[in-house]
Parts: structure tokens; C-alpha cells; sequence
């Protein structure tokens, strides 16, 4: 079964955005080296899948970008969940429209390689981790606090225990933690 790693980057605060949605939080560009990890992290993905408000932000901006990240994300499929969108336009993406799990599961089974790499927005992500759908989290910190905003974490049924697997310090900064979700038959 192919793993769903969400991948994202957060503020000190664990924010994922800011009040009203806004990613920019005046830092400077992204170190190459953080980009470096982010670009061999992005070549494990066999699929990519994400809820609507991403996915239409990605299809407007992916196809005709260039650069580090454009091969990865226009030439991997793509699933977009969602109960509204009518139709999905950007090449090789599809439309899942069923029960989340139902859904997560059929993808995990799927053959294609790779990981399942889970992209936000906050909603959709928080919408995995509550139904304990995330079997890694790769949380790129950002050298940032903003106060309040769009938590990574929100509602979830119970306390969600983590293994850390992996950090990674950079020059600018930037932290990246890598989690695995604790289960019953790995404690």
C-alpha cells in the first residue's frame, strides 16, 4: 500500500496560513538547500491529491510554470477532492468525489509507485488527519510566528502521537521535521 505524506510548510505557531488565507509572511526567498530537500522530497511522489481551493490555485499556476517543482507537479496524476468542482482541467488530473476514506483507501491500493503526496489547503489537510488518513508528516517550519491564523491541527477526535523520523536544519532557518502517526500496532 502506497503511504499518504502530507507535505507542508508551517509557521513556528502552527499556522498553514494566515487569518484569512494569506502565505505571505514577508521571509526571504527559499534557501536552495531547503529547496534541495523539497525537490528530492517531491521525485518520491506518484500522485498528488488535494481539496478544491488548492487545486484550482495549482491549476492556474503549475501548467505554464517552469523551474524546480513545475516537472514534478504537472507530470504526476493528480486527485482533487471535491463535491463541487464540475470539472478538472489540468492535465492528468481526476475528480474524487466519494466518501474521503473510501476514496484514500482505493488510492493507497492503486498501483503507480510512490507516495501519495497530500498538498493543502488547511481544510482538506486537517479533514486526513482527523480521520487518521496521514501516514507521515513532512512539516517544513518556517523561521516565522504570526499570532493566529489557519491551524495545521484542528478538531481532531483525540491526541494525535507522533514519532519523529527525521530533522533537518537549515542555514535560513527553516526546521524540517518528519513525523509518523503512532498506531496501536506500532506502540
Amino acid at each position: 500500500m502506497r503511504p499518504v505524506v502530507v507535505q507542508m510548510g508551517v509557521t513556528l505557531d502552527g499556522y498553514v496560513a494566515g487569518p484569512g488565507g494569506e502565505g505571505d509572511w514577508g521571509l526571504p526567498p527559499e534557501h536552495p538547500e531547503v529547496r534541495a530537500w523539497k525537490v528530492a522530497s517531491l521525485r518520491q511522489a506518484g500522485t498528488h491529491i488535494m481539496g478544491r481551493v488548492t487545486y484550482e490555485q495549482m491549476a492556474g499556476h503549475w501548467p505554464a510554470a517552469t523551474g524546480d517543482y513545475a516537472n514534478f507537479m504537472n507530470d504526476r496524476p493528480k486527485v482533487v477532492f471535491s463535491t463541487t468542482l464540475p470539472t478538472a482541467g489540468w492535465a492528468g488530473s481526476r475528480i474524487a468525489r466519494g466518501d474521503l476514506a473510501e476514496e484514500i483507501t482505493a488510492l493507497k491500493s492503486e498501483s503507480g509507485g510512490g507516495i501519495i503526496m497530500a498538498h493543502g489547503g488547511a481544510a482538506f489537510v486537517q479533514a486526513l488527519s482527523r480521520s487518521g488518513l496521514i501516514d507521515e508528516y513532512r512539516l517544513v517550519i518556517l523561521p516565522v510566528a504570526l499570532g493566529n491564523g489557519l491551524p495545521l491541527f484542528k478538531d481532531l477526535p483525540r491526541p494525535l502521537r507522533v514519532d519523529l523520523a527525521e530533522v533537518k536544519s537549515f542555514p535560513d532557518g527553516t526546521v524540517i521535521h518528519v513525523y509518523q502517526p503512532i498506531t496501536t500496532t506500532n506502540i
